[in-house]
């Protein structure tokens, strides 16, 4: 059976109830529908704020990769290249 959740829609019931069954049994599936659609947004819209909060606190991490270029020892026309991480320390 189906039961109003939120006390809004279980005050618009009690106002808009007419004494015919299935009148009222209609409304009752209209508004628990749009009951249910409305606490889906909500929820969805909280998580939403909330993953937007916590990536304003914390930002993500990510840089740019160091490309550098230098005189091959091997080969005289080609350059040697390389491509790291900024976190790498070559020892």
């Amino acid at each position: 059976m189906a039961r109003l959740r939120l006390n809004e829609f279980k005050t618009l019931y009690r106002y808009w109830k007419t004494g015919i069954p299935y009148w009222d049994h209609l409304l009752l599936a209209v508004l628990w529908s749009i009951e249910d659609r409305l606490i889906q947004y909500r929820a969805s819209l909280a998580v939403d704020l909330a993953i937007k909060e916590w990536e304003e606190q914390h930002p993500s991490g990510v840089v740019s990769p160091i490309y550098t270029e230098s005189r091959s020892e091997t080969s005289t026309s080609l350059p040697e290249m390389r491509l790291t991480a900024p976190w790498y320390h070559s020892s």
